[in-house]
């Protein structure tokens, strides 16, 4: 069989590089790694045995849309087809006490998490299209912090995208969130979390029976060593993983979680559009995943559609 070729954001560190290591050295795979340091996502790749023909570096910073749309020429400019997308790069503040913005003037965790990432799914839907494998896929990264009903949405601040008056009145200063109201780091990248889980949803509805794309998306397990977490006051990050590995039973490697990423690009097994899986804290069970019910608010249809509206003219799309 010919490799193929998937696209992973954010694949120099962290679940995203496991995620590409697993694919490359499955042989069947291609990985472009897009990451905004190059020579970082070199060394990463380096440093776990991956063979330089199985990979292949693309500069990509999803909290500028001129270097999403760069992005994607230069991907085209390599000949490839696209048969899987990965959006898996993620940004979180939570000791922020201002405002931090993309290169466009969005509020950076919700302008990068979700807008940078639903310009890059728009761009590439006809390469997925396109794509000669029977069964192309776009995957997006998943967080129980979604989900009001779950351990880590219930702890204040809770997600909630109100009447996205934010994003209607532009998503520029002075509206720094989705809903209108004040500035709060940890609900900025909550909110993110939802748009993404939506925006999955929506592609699938708009998409997976004309395109014949598999949308899907997934939460693989605590990663709580997560350079996601770098931000973290010291003492959260040397308490979270002992509680999750002892107390809820969600941790998970980074190694593990990544290959739960790559699963879900190449296992026939998730091969249903429009859900989300999750091992969350179950896999203390018996480790396998399991298709999960999104919160309330991410199966909002209305909203979906309104999201998209609303990200598109934010994003410069027609």
């Amino acid at each position: 069989m010919a490799e193929q070729t998937v696209i992973i954001t954010g694949a120099s560190s962290g679940v995203g590089l496991h995620a590409a290591d697993s694919l490359a050295q499955s042989g069947r795979w291609h990985v472009v790694m897009a990451c905004r340091d190059k020579a970082k996502a070199q060394n990463a790749a380096a440093s776990l045995g991956m063979r330089p023909q199985s990979y292949t570096i693309v500069h990509l910073d999803l909290a500028s849309l001129a270097s999403v749309r760069r992005f994607v020429q230069d991907f085209r400019a390599l000949g490839q087809p696209l048969d899987a997308l990965v959006c898996n790069a993620a940004v979180y503040t939570p000791t922020a006490r201002e405002p931090r913005y993309t290169a466009d003037g969005f509020e950076l965790s919700v302008g990068t998490n979700h807008l940078g990432h639903f310009l890059l799914c728009n761009l590439l839907l006809e390469d997925l299209q396109n794509s000669p494998a029977a069964e192309p896929r776009l995957v997006i990264l998943g967080t129980v912090t979604h989900n009001p009903k779950e351990l880590g949405g219930s702890i204040p601040p809770r997600p909630d995208l109100g009447d996205l008056r934010g994003l209607e009145q532009g998503f520029k200063a002075p509206h720094t969130m989705i809903d209108g109201k004040a500035y709060n780091p940890v609900k900025a990248y909550k909110d993110s979390k939802v748009c993404n889980l939506l925006t999955m949803r929506e592609l699938h509805r708009r998409f997976h029976t004309s395109h014949k794309i598999t949308f899907s998306a997934l939460y693989p397990g605590c990663v709580a060593t997560s350079g996601l977490f770098r931000e973290s006051p010291r003492l959260f990050q040397i308490l979270f993983p002992v509680f999750q590995k002892y107390v809820t039973g969600g941790f998970v490697s980074e190694a593990e979680a990544g290959g739960r990423v790559a699963a879900l690009v190449d296992d026939p097994a998730y091969s249903r559009s429009g859900v989300y899986w999750s091992w969350g804290n179950r896999q203390k069970k018996d480790g396998k995943s399991f298709i999960q019910d999104v919160s309330t608010e991410a199966s909002d249809e209305d909203k979906a559609r309104r999201l998209w509206d609303l990200s598109a003219g934010l994003v410069g799309l027609a």
